[in-house]
């Protein structure tokens, strides 16, 4: 399968070579050149299959030019080591928990995926550098994918104040090929100084570089996963009802990889994009307009982004059909107010402790679920890592302190002459 750029056509390149460039040219970004669809018998027999096995036939299509089908296998091993499970919450509400991996978050699967990807390409390649940019959850979960990875060097870039503060110690703790970069801004001015990177041509003639956001696409495809594995689950359960899939969403890779799992014929009914005050998909939906804005903080910080990147791929999904977008997602929106509220009112109806980014879920959830509704939302990550949100709800709610003591980190501003400073001193002489 070849990969096109999402802003030129022309461009066609193999999955190993959309994983090693990252970002495409002009700064457009790779999506797949068609989806394949799965057949009947996958569906009418996915309970029998074991998670591994769904996962290989769902993933081995777009990677097979690049990976031979053992290797594939060994790397969905390694990053498929933990449960996904789907937990009921109240009738015909369900939760999908992706916090059971190592850092406690989603993106768990995706950096586990791609750090191992990159492995088996650099192989015949000089020592990689992967950029990354994070609103919080994104940075530890690929900073502990990566970490101790052979010839890949990680720089993380965070906005200041603006992650809580376990997202930070996972971030920054680790040492050795991760390298923590604290930038005096925004997600989204983190995220354009990466952009700026890969489409730097005289950078990138001296240092491979690529990217582990969901802007690269070993990132986001693997998180497709999330979806056939919560379908086997509910199969049983969803029978003539809709299931309708709520997807907490800020850079919006999550519901990317969701569409493309429905582009593969899962029979998703309606998604709903799950935004906070950082609303610009919301308004996009109302209106047809798509107008970036800068990034607010609020409670669910790992959806504090105004630009999302994603918006191109979905686009692209959709050959800018702004009608046959809004007949396969819905939207909401929600304050760290209404955050707090489900939180509480959840717990006291079910014992149930949300995460404040799962609270906006189940609430765009709720907004559009009926009788006829099989309702399914993302937990992306677990309570603990925002403790003192989940106290300001349920009040005996037990924080789980940490200690940013000697921690190691390198701040800059969010200008790309201090980015291209770091790079060098974290290349030449390392930590």
């Amino acid at each position: 399968m070849n990969f096109i750029n999402t802003k030129d056509f022309s461009e066609k390149v193999s999955f190993k070579e959309a994983t090693l460039n990252g970002l495409a040219r002009d700064k457009g970004l790779y999506v797949p050149e068609n989806i394949p669809v799965m057949p009947n018998s996958f569906f009418e027999s996915i309970e029998k299959l074991n998670d591994f096995e769904l996962s290989f036939q769902v993933m081995f299509p777009y990677v097979k030019d690049s990976l031979a089908g053992e290797e594939l296998r060994q790397i969905l091993k390694e990053t498929l080591a933990f449960p996904i499970p789907v937990v009921g919450i109240s009738e015909n509400v369900y939760a999908l928990e992706l916090f059971h991996g190592p850092t406690q978050a989603f993106k768990d699967v995706g950096a586990r995926f791609m750090s191992r990807c990159l492995s088996q390409f650099t192989s015949q390649h000089n020592n990689i550098t992967v950029l990354v940019a994070t609103s919080g959850d994104t940075g530890s979960a690929v900073a502990h994918g990566f970490y101790n990875v052979k010839g890949v060097t990680v720089i993380i870039l965070f906005p200041k104040g603006k992650i809580s503060l376990f997202q930070e110690y996972q971030i920054t703790t680790l040492g050795n090929n991760i390298h923590p970069v604290e930038v005096d801004g925004t997600f989204d001015d983190c995220q354009v100084l990466i952009k700026q990177a890969l489409n730097d041509k005289n950078l990138n003639d001296q240092m491979q570089l690529s990217s582990a956001n969901s802007i690269n696409i070993a990132r986001l495809l693997p998180q497709m996963l999330y979806y056939f594995l919560a379908y086997k689950q509910l199969k049983s359960l969803i029978k003539n009802k809709r299931w309708m899939v709520s997807v907490p969403s800020g850079n919006f890779g999550n519901l990317t990889a969701g569409l493309y799992a429905r582009e593969m014929g899962l029979p998703v009914y309606k998604f709903v994009a799950a935004n906070n005050a950082n609303d610009t998909f919301y308004q996009f939906w109302k209106t047809g307009e798509y107008i970036p804005k800068p990034s607010v903080v609020t409670y669910s910080n790992a959806m504090d982004v105004g630009a999302p990147s994603n918006f191109d791929r979905i686009m692209h999904i959709y050959q800018g059909n702004y009608k046959a977008i809004k007949n396969d997602i819905l939207a909401g929106s929600f304050s760290d107010k209404a955050t707090l509220k489900e939180i509480r009112e959840t717990y006291l109806e079910t014992k149930y402790i949300l995460d404040p980014h799962g609270a906006v879920g189940l609430l765009a959830l709720k907004q559009y679920s009926d009788d006829n509704t099989l309702g399914l939302f993302l937990e992306t990550a677990h309570p603990g890592k925002f403790g003192s949100v989940v106290k300001k709800a349920i009040p005996t709610y037990s924080i789980r302190e940490v200690s940013l003591n000697n921690c190691s980190k390198a701040t800059i501003n969010n200008s790309y002459d201090c980015l291209l400073q770091e790079l060098k001193r974290t290349t030449t002489h390392g930590d």
